[in-house]
């Protein structure tokens, strides 16, 4: 196990913040967007998503870095850190599908591809560090409901 770095935890919590962060700037004023949206039930306010996001993407984050951590599993620790970055790299593109291009079935379609990599996440982070596995369950949760949300925006659109 590397030591610990106060500069590489840092790195990877703002790095995968920065990668929501530039999503949403991309994604623009989704604000009106999602107002104007029939929403289902269960749907919460707009003002919650920003805060969760906030929150899973730290973790994502601290996670990520008990992974890069690691050196008693290399080969599972490098294939993690790919399916992490597979997995944020999707989860960047929802948004934008999204708000953005305003492409309903497609962010359908892009959510559940991310509730999938999450799972395939957490399983590779799971040969390399349960607690950073363990960690990322509330992310899963959100993504399955965000599963359901965007099926119910597309449908009711």
């Amino acid at each position: 196990m590397k030591k610990f770095s106060f500069t590489d935890l840092t790195i990877f919590i703002v790095g995968t913040e920065l990668v929501g962060a530039v999503a949403a700037l991309i994604s623009g004023s989704f604000s009106d967007f999602y107002k104007s949206l029939i929403r289902p039930p269960l749907s919460p306010p707009g003002f919650v998503f920003p805060i969760v996001w906030a929150v899973l993407y730290a973790i994502m984050g601290y996670s990520a870095y008990l992974i890069y951590r690691d050196e008693d599993h290399p080969i599972q620790r490098h294939n993690a850190l790919w399916i992490f970055v597979i997995q944020l790299t999707v989860n960047f593109m929802w948004s934008i599908i999204f708000f953005r291009f305003k492409l309903l079935f497609t962010a359908v379609v892009a959510a559940v591809i991310l509730a999938i990599m999450v799972a395939a996440m957490i399983l590779s982070f799971k040969k390399v560090n349960r607690f950073a596995a363990i960690l990322n369950l509330p992310y899963l949760a959100w993504c399955i409901f965000a599963v359901y949300l965007t099926i119910g925006v597309w449908r009711l659109n």
